[in-house]
């Protein structure tokens, strides 16, 4: 992974605090960390929808309120869209059908709690920033920025009969500052995942941004195989494959630069595997 390019490709109108991003069927589906919105955007038509996933639908919600939806994945027909869980009304999960635009939701607060006590976790250090599902598992990832936290991943078999399991994982400093998992995604064998520095010791209160990352890991081991410096300056929250060749892998990446600006920029990270 020596040679990568990272471009501003397009910006967003009408998005604020975008928090993850699925390319899927040639349409752009974005979260947002502040809004009870699923967001469709036709990067060919520069068009963009929005989906309500609650009754009474809203952007720039207060922080206080706000569901934080930090995860966003597909399995089969369905988009899945998970809350942190870093307060008590941050647990949702929102299925969507694509195929009839039906929509599920699920409390999570039940499996969250089973996550905190296998972890060792308090409600305080526990932040879900990004999820995979693959072989009947979903994989969580836990952002340790909170005092004494850990950054780590969970194992949550289909069966949870099975045991759940946590592997904490130590990530690269960036200013003496551990960067902490801000999303992920699996490509074949590998996990590609982005991570933060952030001078904050809460998982709530956001805090001076020190850089981004993006690491490598095998997947089958969780073992991070390479590493690369993408911004010492910015927040990278949201990664989707967007293209993939035997010269090049793409990927797109959607940024919280912590403004209150109805817009968010998408961009072009392309990495050459030669």
């Amino acid at each position: 992974m020596e040679n990568f390019t990272l471009t501003n490709l397009f910006t967003i109108k009408g998005i604020s605090a975008a928090s993850g991003l699925l390319f899927s069927q040639n349409v752009l589906f974005i979260i947002s960390d502040s809004s009870s919105f699923l967001y469709q955007y036709d990067i060919e038509k520069n068009l963009l929808l929005k989906f309500p996933l609650v009754k009474e639908p809203a952007e720039n919600i207060p922080k206080q309120d706000k569901l934080d939806l930090e995860s966003i994945i597909q399995h089969g027909n369905q988009i899945i869209i998970l809350g942190s869980g870093s307060t008590k009304n941050r647990t949702t999960m929102f299925t969507l059908d694509l195929s009839t635009d039906a929509l599920q939701t699920q409390d999570l607060n039940p499996l969250y709690q089973k996550l905190k006590n296998v972890s060792e976790l308090n409600d305080d250090q526990f932040n879900i920033e990004g999820a995979i599902y693959a072989n009947e598992t979903m994989i969580l990832f836990q952002r340790g920025n909170s005092a004494e936290s850990q950054n780590g991943i969970f194992i949550v078999p289909n069966n949870q009969k099975n045991n759940i399991r946590f592997i904490p994982i130590t990530l690269p400093t960036l200013d003496g500052i551990e960067t902490t998992f801000t999303d992920a995604i699996l490509v074949n064998d590998k996990i590609y995942f982005l991570a933060c520095a952030e001078n904050t010791a809460s998982t709530y209160e956001d805090g001076e941004i020190l850089g981004s990352i993006l690491g490598v890991m095998h997947a089958p081991t969780f073992e991070i195989i390479d590493i690369k410096l993408l911004s010492e300056h910015q927040k990278f929250e949201g990664i989707t494959l967007y293209k993939n060749t035997e010269e090049e892998i793409e990927f797109l990446l959607c940024e919280d630069n912590d403004t209150e600006l109805s817009e968010s920029i998408i961009y072009n990270l392309n990495l050459k595997k030669n």
